[in-house]
């Protein structure tokens, strides 16, 4: 690590930031399955050509994070991932 700067500083790279953050995160009222389904294909498709995607993942997956979409994976994306890995 360099001297002044943590391990989030990724997050300042994260194409997520800003307005579109909503879509990585389900909303305060009743989401239906589609609405769910379309928010997710949404946030992912803004992973997928982020630069810091891989950073992201490994911190939702370390820090076990129980909301949103974090490095292109769902809740239950990453945790079936962290099942593979302990298995």
């Amino acid at each position: 690590m360099v001297a002044g700067r943590s391990d989030e500083d990724w997050q300042v790279k994260a194409a997520c930031r800003g307005p579109q953050a909503v879509a990585f995160y389900p909303p305060a009222h009743l989401e239906h399955k589609d609405e769910r389904i379309a928010r997710e294909r949404a946030a992912k498709e803004i992973c997928r050509l982020c630069p810091v995607r891989r950073p992201c993942l490994d911190y939702a997956v370390e820090t076990r994070e129980p909301h949103g979409i974090w490095g292109g994976m769902n809740e239950l994306e990453r945790k079936a991932l962290i099942d593979r890995r302990a298995g």
